[in-house]
């Protein structure tokens, strides 16, 4: 149990910024207190502490916080877009690069999995891949604009509230925590 706790406690504080608060008695609650329903903290727990939610201060105050809005653009190319007529494809590029837009959202929103293997023989490196991944869920999102940029592209830009971003967070460590328990 102690350590299903310590792995939701890092989530939370994966997603809640960068920046760091400095720790002490008066702002700590128990890991016991916050993902248990009752008051009574276990001696195993006890020592584990996180800071309690607290106004911070404003050199500790997160990129996503300072802005209003976080914005993304999306791009696509017309030309390679699978269709015989350019009405449709100059269509199927503005879809892509809406598409695109929301996932450059869900990255800044959710972060970024990556994964990557190397493979070293005789000291030479044989093969080395990464991949990248992002899962998530964006709602409420501001068509900003859709703008042909040069010949044969599309820029789309999509804005997202601060406050809808946090109320994402917060949902999302919430499927967090019931998945732990």
């Amino acid at each position: 149990m102690k350590t299903l706790l310590i792995l939701a406690a890092g989530s939370m504080a994966l997603l809640s910024g960068c920046s760091l608060t400095p720790l002490n008695s008066s702002s700590a609650v128990s890991l016991a207190e916050v993902f248990s329903p009752s008051k009574t903290t276990p001696k195993d727990t006890a020592s584990l502490s996180i800071p309690a939610p607290a106004e911070k201060p404003a050199t500790t105050v997160t990129l996503v916080e300072r802005r209003e809005s976080l914005t993304a653009t999306g791009y696509a190319v017309i030309s390679i877009q699978n269709h015989r007529l350019p009405a449709q494809q100059r269509l199927l590029a503005i879809r892509a690069a809406k598409l695109d837009a929301y996932r450059s959202l869900t990255e800044q929103v959710y972060g970024l999995k990556v994964d990557a293997t190397a493979t070293v023989a005789d000291m030479v490196v044989q093969n080395d891949t990464f991949r990248s991944r992002v899962e998530g869920v964006i709602h409420g999102a501001t068509l900003v604009s859709i703008t042909p940029t040069g010949d044969d592209t599309y820029e789309t830009t999509l804005s997202l509230d601060r406050a809808v971003v946090q109320d994402l967070r917060a949902l999302y460590l919430g499927q967090l925590v019931a998945k732990i328990r």
